[in-house]
């Protein structure tokens, strides 16, 4: 079965063509980081603009760089949440035309379930389930036990800001660069990451709450919390200063990672050592973050899996991907399908 993807939850406008839900034909996304590079952020009457304009001939270009006519499209399949509501009716609406022009099945999907599935996509050896799910991005931090492609129990999850838009809050501050979790990756290289002690969160408000085992597990023990290390290193930067003399933005952005990472691997260990998990699979923007991978890749005693640096950001490929799963197994949208800015349970309040 060969999908249109279509992808058009935030800014960037992707359609892609998979065979099957695994062999990738074609993946063609067109960002618009010129665009919103001035605001150092995702406006998003612009983004649901520029989606307009070009999601036809992105969807074109998919179809013929896969070397197949519109006739040879087995069925759609399209994000419809969460994400930016005018972006995705974009995507959505087109999805829907054109499966009822062509007269052959659509199906939504849920945009954080494409990128747990986006390192399936290809010729690589197939985690087995349950795992543990790290899903990381600008809107979503997430860690979950997945039982099946579309069957996750959300265990930990941001109380306030997500991992990513720490990232981008931060480099626009500092003006380090837009996109900021590329530019702080980048400029992290070369800076001290030991310059700054930047705090961990401490998420011990709500007592006790019983495990699956029947154990007493702390509650918030695999949430995690970005607003007071933004606040720390925006508002608070000399106050954890440990290198003496002067500092570089590159000590900034190399500090302000190491916290930012070493705060989402504390509750992600914290979630291995109780589910007794082994395999750690990845997706969304910051699955693509070297510091991330690297000290992922140092738990030998985990077996972590990531998507290749083009399917870490948001693509169609891997909406096609899930997609053909729904569509296999005869699902099918209806046309009156609506769109979702979020989706309940992917974010936590505090205690």
């Amino acid at each position: 079965m060969k999908v249109l993807g279509i992808e058009t939850s935030c800014d960037e406008c992707s359609a892609a063509v998979v065979e099957d839900g695994e062999k990738i034909l074609s993946n063609i996304i067109l960002t618009q980081i010129p665009f919103h590079a001035q605001w150092n952020g995702v406006v998003p009457e612009i983004a649901s603009r520029k989606h307009v304009e070009w999601i036809y001939g992105v969807a074109k270009d998919a179809i013929e760089k896969a070397g197949l006519k519109v006739s040879d499209i087995d069925a759609a399949a399209v994000t419809s949440r969460p994400g930016l509501l005018g972006s995705l009716l974009v995507g959505l609406c087109f999805a829907k035309a054109f499966s009822w022009a062509r007269n052959i099945p659509y199906i939504a999907v849920d945009h954080m379930l494409a990128h747990l599935y986006a390192p399936m996509l290809g010729d690589i050896q197939k985690p087995k389930y349950p795992f543990l799910g790290l899903l990381v991005s600008g809107g979503h931090t997430i860690i979950c036990k997945a039982d099946a492609f579309d069957d996750i129990t959300v265990l930990g999850t941001t109380i306030d800001d997500a991992a990513g838009e720490a990232f981008d809050k931060v480099s626009k501050y500092y003006n380090f660069g837009y996109p900021g979790g590329a530019a702080i990756d980048k400029m992290a290289r070369n800076g001290d990451s030991g310059a700054f002690n930047f705090p961990l969160p401490s998420l011990h408000k709500g007592g006790f709450t019983t495990g699956a085992d029947g154990r007493n597990i702390q509650c918030h023990r695999y949430d995690v919390s970005y607003s007071g290390l933004k606040n720390a290193v925006i508002n608070q930067l000399e106050i954890f200063k440990i290198k003496k003399g002067p500092h570089s933005n590159e000590d900034i952005a190399a500090s302000f990672q190491k916290a930012a990472v070493d705060t989402l691997l504390r509750a992600l260990l914290n979630a291995a050592e109780d589910t007794a998990l082994t395999t750690v699979v990845a997706g969304g923007g910051v699955a693509a973050n070297s510091y991330l991978r690297a000290k992922l890749s140092e738990q030998s005693h985990l077996r972590c899996i990531f998507p290749p640096l083009d399917l870490c950001g948001d693509n169609a490929a891997m909406v096609a991907g899930i997609g053909y799963h729904y569509l296999a197994r005869g699902e099918r949208s209806p046309l009156n399908e609506a769109a979702s800015a979020r989706v309940s349970g992917f974010k936590k309040r505090y205690p």
